[in-house]
Formats: structure tokens, sequence, C-alpha cells
């Protein structure tokens, strides 16, 4: 009896489009390091805060507070013409958001430009728009499957030029920080691949209000103590800022 046959697939423009940023993604030294924090204050606050925001929305406006007074999180590296770091002067989250595309399920992000600047409900909304609006309607949606489809050198070149040699037009069309979790679905990611500088990724949130939080940075541009030290003070903005802001919800809602 003849076995059956497989089929070979082409690869979707979402697919090419994570396959490229793979590629770029595994020239970067990346290292991961975990903190374990305690946000029991920020799981109580959120449960009575209304609207309640998302954890996303929670991590990326808490990150970028760290971001803005941190400026060494701030930079990349750049590699033409000459081996360099370039400092971009405001803060742009890059959400990692699954979307159906067609007839899959695919990877895009969407971008938020001074996080620490919006309100959580502000924050929250712009998160839920990622997830419901329409793609075609997502501006950084649109682009990422326009450069999924195009021919691979042409994709390639574009992702070099963007990543490599134009600071200001990188954190435009990339973002300055990404922030990626599997936490809603009872998983964590050890070491997510990415090209920029840092990585926010947390699993999942313990009864007892503890969670492990992981920043993977580029070691060409940060070393360990610094990212160690950004974590510490995520959990102290996590615990302060974003507790406040929490309650104020609930005091909005009460009055």
């Amino acid at each position: 009896m003849s076995q059956p046959k497989g089929r070979c697939l082409r690869l979707s423009p979402p697919r090419r489009f994570i396959c490229d940023l793979l590629h770029f993604a595994k020239q970067v030294p990346t290292v991961p390091v975990q903190r374990r924090l305690s946000i029991a204050a920020v799981v109580a606050a959120r449960a009575e805060a209304a609207p309640r925001p998302s954890w996303a929305a929670i991590f990326a406006k808490a990150y970028a507070f760290v971001c803005a007074a941190r400026p060494e999180l701030r930079r990349c590296y750049l590699t033409f013409p000459t081996p360099r770091l370039y400092e971009h002067p405001i803060n742009v989250a890059s959400i990692a958001i699954e979307r159906r595309c067609g007839n899959e399920d695919a990877v895009l992000f969407g971008h938020v430009s001074r996080p620490e600047t919006r309100t959580l409900a502000e924050l929250d909304q712009r998160v839920r728009g990622f997830k419901e609006r329409p793609v075609e309607q997502i501006g950084a949606f649109r682009q990422a499957l326009r450069l999924g489809a195009l021919p691979r050198p042409v994709a390639r070149w574009i992702w070099w030029l963007g990543l490599c040699v134009w600071g200001r037009k990188r954190a435009h069309f990339f973002g300055t920080y990404g922030l990626s979790t599997y936490g809603s679905l009872g998983a964590a990611s050890l070491h997510p691949l990415s090209p920029l500088t840092t990585t926010l990724n947390y699993g999942v949130i313990s009864a007892d209000g503890e969670v492990d939080v992981r920043l993977v940075y580029d070691h060409r541009v940060l070393d360990g103590s610094t990212v160690a030290r950004a974590l510490e003070d995520l959990e102290r903005v996590l615990q302060c800022e974003i507790v406040a802001e929490l309650r104020y919800l609930r005091g909005v809602a009460a009055a």
C-alpha cells in the first residue's frame, strides 16, 4: 500500500515577515535576564479598577517609565557605515499581537509612541484596537504585510536599511522596545528572539501575586547589571505609579 503524500505550502506574507524578522534577530547577541516580581498590590488594584486594563497595557506603560528614566534602554546598535550606538529621544513600544490573516493565525506588531504619557485606559484601548480592528486599518500591520509580500532580496534590503543604517527610522518602523507574552495562555517564552535592544516578557501571575519577568537584551548595547537594575525599577514602578493610577480608576468608578 502506498504511503499518503504530504503537500508543499507557499509562505504567506505574514510567515515571510516572521522569517525575515528572525533572520535579523539571530544576528543579535541577546541574553535573557529574569527577576521574580511581587505585584500583589497591582493585582488587587487592577481587580477593582473600572475599566480594567489589560496586563499588556500595564507592563507596557510600566516599562516605558523605566526606559524614559534610563536613556541607555532607548539605544540601538547600528552597523553601517561604522558600528555605533543611536539613542532615540522617545519610547516606541512594539507589542506582539496575534491576528487572523486569511486562513492562518499571524503575529503582527502594534506600535505605541510615548506609552508612559498615556493613561492606562487609553493605552488599553490602543492594545484592544490592535486585537479587534480590521488588520487593514492598522498602519503597522499593513506595512508588515506589504513587506512580507515583497521578493526576498528587496525585503531583506529594506530590513537591513531600517535596522542597521538609520536610527530614527528604525525606531519609527520597529520600535525601541518589544513586549511579547503568552501569559494569558498559561505559558511563558524563555528567550524570545527579536532584533530590538530589549524585549520584555512575563509569565503566568501566581495566586499570591508573583510573576517571573524577563528582559532579553542586546549585549552589544547593554550589560547585565543595567538590565538587572531596570527590572528592579520596573517592580518599583508597578508598585507605585501603576498602583496609584489603578486606584484612581477605582475612585472614578466609585464616584
